[in-house]
């Protein structure tokens, strides 16, 4: 009788495993993870049927959140007072501009030894990178191409919502061409928050473990709970510091599900827009396969016996 053998692997504070891959960050009483999943199917046909069109072909692999950053990762990370919208820890970090948001990804990857992804000067205003600093990339002048944290591109984040490992492309960010059912929380399939309104007469921000059914990807919340801060330009060009910003996926406070589809985005100034729905997730370099590494070290492994004999 066979039995199954689960594969983990643990390299530098990074679980690895068949689903999730979480990444450790802080220390101490400011300690936090954070769990990605991987989008594969890289060099994918995009989607013509949803803005903008084309949309979400990405030729690469990436990793993307599986869960939307709370107030208490980016409480630890220490930003405070960039657009901050009270909400408790384990809600979305609601209310955050596009400016605060990228200052956490920035910590991210300081903190862990890698470059920034987001240039700002001694003033804290964005900056474009420049073909003198290490990491420019002349296509994207927002990302250090040297980071390993960043905010989705509107290509990354909308490939992880609509998309699936097979390349169907689906209307709602829950592996699904139907809307989703409204629900104040919870994981079943095909159901996401939203319906609810400002002053609670509705549903409210829900935890972001607990926002909704996940989509073909296995990512959950990218339609309602928040608004979340894409990387890209509003016109789709990075290549002006204070220019608007893409926001996707509707929010908990939408009655209908408008918002929530493939055919809405919106925008808004990285520095003053600060919605009390606004919020974001993060994305990140991928790690190596759990079957890569045990490949390098049974290569090294076969290496060290051919020396040997």
């Amino acid at each position: 009788m066979f039995k199954k053998a689960f594969l983990l692997i643990s390299v530098a504070g990074t679980v690895v495993n068949a689903q999730v891959i979480t990444q450790n960050f802080g220390a101490g009483a400011n300690a936090f993870s954070i769990d990605f999943v991987q989008i594969g199917n890289s060099g994918n046909a995009p989607d013509t049927t949803g803005s903008p069109n084309p949309a979400g072909s990405v030729s690469y692999i990436y990793n993307i959140g599986k869960y939307e950053v709370s107030r208490d990762m980016t409480d630890k990370a220490g930003i405070f007072g960039v657009g901050g919208f009270s909400s408790t820890a384990n809600k979305p970090a609601a209310g955050i501009t596009w400016h605060g948001a990228a200052m956490f990804v920035n910590y991210l990857n300081t903190s862990t030894g890698s470059a920034a992804a987001y240039k700002f000067d001694s003033q804290g205003m964005i900056q474009l990178w420049s073909s003198t600093d290490a990491g420019y990339n002349p296509n994207n002048l927002f990302r250090n191409s040297n980071a390993k944290y960043f905010l989705p591109s509107t290509d990354e984040w909308y490939k992880a919502a609509y998309g699936s490992p097979s390349g169907t492309w689906y209307n709602y960010p829950t592996g699904s061409d139907t809307a989703p059912t409204k629900v104040s929380g919870g994981t079943d399939g095909n159901s996401a928050v939203y319906g609810g309104g400002l002053y609670g007469a509705g549903f409210g921000l829900a935890d972001i473990t607990n926002a909704g059914g996940l989509s073909a990807w296995g990512t959950m919340a990218q339609g309602g709970n928040v608004w979340e801060w894409n990387e890209t330009a509003f016109d789709g060009i990075n290549d002006t510091a204070s220019e608007s910003r893409v926001l996707r996926g509707g929010s908990f406070f939408y009655s209908a599900e408008t918002g929530l589809d493939s055919l809405h985005q919106s925008g808004g100034s990285p520095y003053t827009m600060a919605g009390y729905d606004y919020g974001f997730r993060v994305a990140m370099v991928p790690e190596p396969s759990a079957l890569s590494l045990l490949a390098v070290g049974l290569s090294g492994l076969a290496m060290m016996r051919r020396r040997r004999s």
